[in-house]
């Protein structure tokens, strides 16, 4: 992020923010944003090195969001398609201001359209390419997915949307953390500088909403934080 520190949305502003707010936070929400932040501000001061960037701000959104990490593999990718939609749907629904939809369908149309063109971070075409049964119609996966996605947008359907554009950033953010990609690789450059990008964005505004929302029941994480 380019903003300084007077944009309200930029890491430290949100972090002064939260200073302020945090006694009146309940506990899980307390956890959440204390520690998306803390990998947020982290993120954002790391501009040498996208590959880094991009999984900073994915643990900075994981921590935000807070998903089950107890999961058979199989199940693992709708499972967390599941676990955004109802996220999203909840961050949506707070945003009267309709930032969220100003970000994903102006600031990032363009990328968000080549992202979803892209069969190497849809989780079917792996699957088929590594030999698991029952993908071998990926393609026509990939086509119901467009039209899924173009019915999204003639609804402007942001958590819709944005359910299925982190789908596949989350495939991206398997391949770099499982190995299956190269550092600094050119072969998936213009994904992750991307990804990295629509995350460092939309992170900071879905934390933003979260403190303004602390009346919401939010969930207690998968790892609080344990007395001895």
């Amino acid at each position: 992020m380019t903003a300084g520190p007077t944009d309200p949305l930029h890491p430290l502003a949100l972090k002064d923010k939260q200073r302020r707010l945090r006694e009146g936070f309940p506990t899980p929400l307390s956890l959440r944003v204390h520690r998306a932040l803390s990998w947020l501000i982290r993120a954002d001061v790391e501009t040498d090195d996208q590959d880094v960037r991009f999984l900073l701000s994915w643990i900075g959104f994981n921590a935000a969001y807070a998903a089950d990490v107890s999961l058979a593999l199989g199940a693992e990718s709708q499972r967390e398609r599941d676990l955004f939609m109802r996220f999203f749907t909840t961050l949506v629904g707070f945003d009267n201001r309709h930032r969220i939809y100003g970000l994903v369908w102006q600031r990032f149309a363009q990328e968000i359209r080549v992202l979803l063109d892209n069969r190497h971070v849809f989780a079917p075409f792996w699957l088929h390419h590594n030999g698991s049964a029952g993908f071998a119609d990926w393609r026509e996966r990939m086509d119901r997915e467009r039209v899924a996605i173009n019915s999204a947008l003639a609804r402007h359907d942001t958590a819709t949307l944005l359910s299925i554009v982190f789908g596949r950033l989350y495939v991206l953010r398997n391949q770099i953390v499982h190995g299956g990609a190269t550092w600094n690789s050119s072969v998936n450059r213009a994904q992750v500088r991307d990804g990295a990008a629509i995350l460092g964005c939309l992170l900071p505004l879905f934390i933003d909403l979260m403190m303004d929302n602390p009346d919401h029941e939010w969930p207690m994480p998968q790892y609080p934080v344990v007395e001895d």
